[in-house]
């Protein structure tokens, strides 16, 4: 069983952007490389249970372990020691990648509340779009009932394009819904 996003992107999407941007060929066309999801749990330092908690729903969500991310420097105002566990990341890539982005456009961003699309602004000059969700509830794998604490989180999703006119446009087409 074959991923209809990247089925779609190979039958669709790639000969529309060859076309948009002249490309010779095909392997010149922009594609989706990975999907960094990383969550921050700043409450780890002073409870443990809270990056556990924070790991098992990222779990949840992208389907592969997430890997905890420690501190790289001390910070005595946060009381922050180097080396301690703040947060948890996860990459997605292949199949997983296709599936999440599919289920992320098709399902999740459509139950965020007030919902206006996603900004334009969030490219960072070389193609890649950083999305920041507000609470993890977003996800349908989320039981309500068992969220302790709502949590936000990063998706950044890397492609090749060059430029965030080409990473734009690739989006577009497959789907993202932005801001108008």
């Amino acid at each position: 069983m074959t991923n209809r996003l990247k089925e779609r992107y190979t039958k669709e999407i790639t000969p529309a952007l060859m076309k948009k941007f002249d490309y010779s060929s095909v392997m010149q066309t922009p594609k989706v490389d990975k999907i960094v999801l990383n969550m921050g749990v700043g409450d780890a330092v002073s409870n443990a249970k809270n990056l556990d908690n924070a790991v098992a729903e990222l779990r949840l969500i992208a389907g592969q372990q997430p890997v905890i991310t420690k501190a790289k420097k001390s910070i005595a105002g946060f009381r922050l020691r180097e080396g301690m566990p703040i947060g948890a990341k996860v990459t997605l890539r292949g199949e997983r990648m296709y599936d999440f982005l599919d289920k992320l456009i098709n399902v999740s961003l459509p139950r965020v509340r007030d919902f206006h699309g996603v900004s334009t602004r969030s490219f960072d000059g070389r193609g890649n779009y950083t999305l920041g969700i507000r609470e993890q509830l977003i996800f349908p794998e989320i039981d309500y009932d068992k969220v302790d604490k709502v949590r936000g989180m990063d998706i950044v999703v890397v492609t090749t394009a060059n430029t965030d006119e080409e990473a734009h446009e690739l989006l577009a087409e497959i789907g993202m819904p932005f801001a108008k």
